[in-house]
């Protein structure tokens, strides 16, 4: 019997400052299976390196960008026999937080590589370019399992593999970390406003960031951050205070 290949997934997020909005890379394959698919990147662990390396490789490879390790946090193993046709595939996931948003270049394996606006939606999450949506999933791993036939799908509907389900996994880690551990913040760089911190928080909450107060945000969250200054402001006003996550190096 034959061994399962092992793959890293690696969830990268990013934020448009023009926009304010929490972005997700999404690549659309190339090749079998799923051609045409919107996915997200994945690589191959390779015999020497570990699966940190693998997923810190996977972004220099995919974006040129070389990034230290508290960037990349592991997520998850899925190693449900179904998440992919033919020889059995595990995927040691990952969730990579960039500090910046640079151009993307498709490589080998892929016809485009795109940003993706991620969005809150009731009950579930949203990732959107242009006219192409997908949504994250609101049933349970065992149900979705059994439901995973992507042969009636389309390119637009689902993402392929079971990547719905694992940025699904994904984005409840993040919901359910916010008050001790939001790495999600690394997406904004090295320091940030409250108000920067309030708008990531507030599309995973599923709330308007208008209800989030900035005084009583401040206050249960200082034991996570640190006062380092203020804001270089370009426009008139009092510059708002930057913070910086105390827990990082």
């Amino acid at each position: 019997m034959s061994r399962p290949d092992i793959t890293i997934t690696n969830i990268i997020w990013s934020f448009d400052q023009a926009t304010q909005q929490v972005n997700v890379l999404l690549l659309k394959r190339a090749e079998a299976p799923y051609p045409d698919y919107w996915a997200l990147p994945e690589t191959t662990m390779r015999f020497n390196e570990s699966a940190d390396d693998a997923a810190l490789r996977l972004v220099r490879e995919k974006i040129g960008l070389a990034l230290d390790s508290f960037h990349t946090e592991q997520l998850a193993t899925f190693t449900h026999p179904r998440r992919v046709p033919g020889q059995r595939q595990l995927s040691l996931a990952y969730m990579t937080f960039l500090p910046e948003m640079p151009a993307l270049v498709p490589g080998y394996g892929a016809t485009a590589a795109q940003w993706f606006t991620f969005q809150s939606a009731a009950d579930h999450y949203q990732v959107r370019h242009d006219h192409t949506t997908f949504s994250t999933v609101t049933t349970t791993a065992d149900r979705y399992y059994n439901q995973l036939v992507k042969q009636t799908s389309t390119p637009t509907s689902q993402l392929a593999f079971d990547h719905d389900w694992i940025l699904t996994v994904a984005c409840d880690r993040i919901r359910n970390k916010l008050d001790y551990q939001p790495n999600i913040l690394l997406i904004l760089g090295p320091t940030f406003t409250l108000k920067a911190a309030r708008t990531i928080f507030a599309v995973f909450l599923h709330r308007d960031l208008a209800t989030i107060d900035n005084s009583n945000f401040k206050k249960n969250h200082q034991h996570l951050l640190t006062a380092v200054g203020t804001s270089s402001a370009a426009h008139a006003g009092r510059p708002a205070t930057v913070y910086r996550l105390n827990y990082l190096p």
